[in-house]
């Protein structure tokens, strides 16, 4: 008889680990089954844990049993059950799901551990609905395709391959490592902006601070000398009676109200969110990042995609509603609707004017030797370094340039106030 270190959950998600005998994995996995256990790892066992292997399982003293916490909630989460999950939460629940069938267990078990330690993500009524499901007969694709909002029509897809393939698995850490690297390029994204963001919060706080308490204190000063201020300065007087006018403050915040509802109206029409994703491209130095961003994200997918079997046209299409952007979308419909007629995918790609030479060129070589999917993925890693770059690029010129400004604006005030007290000081020695 083989020994075997366990680690399971019991029904209310406490952790259960130990050792037990048995002929095989499969054997110790019945075991823990009939226990009303979930497994969640089967080792064999080694050293002094195999000598003092027991035929039962081995519960943890009461004391070291912790309820499942993993994502921040555990079984303690309140959560909507059709809210979007982030990418990481998407990744990490598709790497726990491929590392349970990876140890031997089968489908419907698997999902039933993960009704437990479904993170942040995936909420546990989504799991035991797909648990469910697939205990009545359905493929895990088919149960997945029942929540839209949680899981896409790209992992839909992929899995459906897999399923078909008989590499499941596989299908599902190629989900999990796609989903982390979009996560990536979106952290990327965020952490380039946090310094600007910080800079322009502090300058304008300082700014503010300025204009409606240490301003009013000078107005009573100049005002007791009844002297003539230079225009800057009263322009600035002017501009600080407003910033301490509670009046002022609420038409501004309802004009403000009012710009942006009619921003979002206007985005959300077809021809005012062409314009707006048109724009986005053709910004000077921000725009070079998000066409970088875009590139990635069509090779990226469309290369995942390939890779796991799924058929041009239809990973075509998923691509075409993965990008966000309407212009390249436009773009991926056109090449969609030329692959169908039977021209190569290189030639409408080309065509549309969006796409650089080097994804045209190495598209092209991938169709003429055959592996697309594999021109893609080093499209994609390309257009991934080079983000990277040019997002350090942006923040080096970002951080200077707010530097500036606050100087600019700071110095300013100081130069306003100062005239004045020049002008006070000439009109008191004359």
């Amino acid at each position: 008889m083989a020994q075997f270190n366990y680690k399971a959950r019991s029904r209310s998600g406490e952790v259960m680990q130990g050792v037990l005998e048995s002929a095989d994995r499969a054997g110790a996995l019945s075991m823990l089954q009939r226990d009303g256990l979930f497994p969640v790892s089967i080792q064999p066992a080694k050293g002094k844990a195999a000598k003092g292997a027991k035929a039962r399982p081995e519960k943890t003293p009461r004391a070291a049993v912790k309820p499942i916490n993993e994502g921040g909630g555990g079984r303690f989460r309140f959560r909507r059950k059709g809210r979007k999950p982030k990418l990481q939460d998407s990744a990490t629940w598709m790497l726990q799901l491929a590392n349970l069938l990876r140890s031997g267990m089968p489908l419907s078990v698997a999902l039933n551990s993960m009704i437990s330690i479904s993170g942040k993500g995936i909420s546990e009524e989504v799991a035991t609905e797909l648990k469910k499901n697939v205990t009545e007969g359905k493929t895990l694709s088919e149960a997945m395709g029942k929540h839209r909002v949680i899981f896409n029509e790209m992992s839909v897809n992929m899995v459906r391959a897999g399923e078909e393939s008989g590499a499941l698995e596989q299908v599902l850490r190629r989900l999990a490592k796609h989903y982390e690297r979009f996560a990536e390029v979106q952290s990327k994204f965020v952490s380039a902006m946090i310094y600007p963001a910080i800079v322009c919060l502090v300058g304008f706080v300082i700014i503010l601070f300025f204009m409606t308490y240490m301003l009013p204190k000078f107005s009573e000063i100049f005002e007791s000398f009844n002297a003539t201020l230079p225009k800057s300065t009263q322009l600035l007087m002017n501009v600080g009676a407003l910033a301490v006018n509670p009046f002022f403050w609420i038409v501004f915040l309802v004009v403000m109200m009012v710009v942006v509802i009619i921003a979002i109206r206007y985005k959300a029409t077809p021809s005012g969110r062409r314009k707006i994703d048109d724009a986005k491209l053709r910004l000077p130095v921000l725009g070079k990042v998000m066409r970088l961003n875009l590139f990635g994200q069509f090779a990226r997918t469309l290369s995942t995609l390939l890779t796991n079997g799924v058929p041009v046209l239809t990973a075509l299409r998923i691509t075409g509603d993965v990008v966000p952007n309407v212009i390249i979308k436009e773009s991926v419909v056109m090449a969609r609707e030329a692959v169908t007629d039977g021209k190569s995918l290189a030639e409408p790609l080309a065509r549309s004017g969006l796409f650089p030479k080097l994804m045209i060129d190495l598209v092209r070589i991938g169709e003429d030797t055959g592996d697309v999917p594999g021109a893609l993925e080093n499209l994609a890693i390309t257009y991934e370094n080079d983000l990277e770059l040019e997002l350090r690029v942006m923040t080096n010129l970002i951080e200077p340039a707010m530097i500036i400004m606050m100087a600019v604006g700071v110095g300013g005030l100081l130069f306003s106030i100062l005239q004045a007290l020049f002008t006070i000081t000439n009109n008191i020695a004359r």
